[in-house]
């Protein structure tokens, strides 16, 4: 899953180093279209529904965060 949701990031920023970077939101390395972005990629990918109460910078500042929200919501 993380190797996905890491593909997933370098299509849009490959520049950026995903695997140490902690403040995606916070440092304003992915903005408000990167997010609404991510989460379509996401919600198609892994066949899950992210909803209002989740867009938090907390569940996008890092890699792991991202990987903890979507396992999170894959479990049901």
């Amino acid at each position: 899953m993380k190797e996905e949701i890491l593909e997933i990031l370098m299509g849009m920023h490959p520049e950026v180093d995903f695997e140490t970077e902690d403040s995606l939101i916070d440092s304003r390395v992915l903005d408000s279209f990167d997010i609404v972005s991510l989460v379509g990629e996401l919600t198609e990918r892994f066949d899950i529904e992210i909803g209002p109460e989740e867009l938090t910078p907390e569940n996008f500042n890092s890699i792991d965060a991202i990987v903890e929200l979507v396992g999170k919501l894959s479990e049901g």
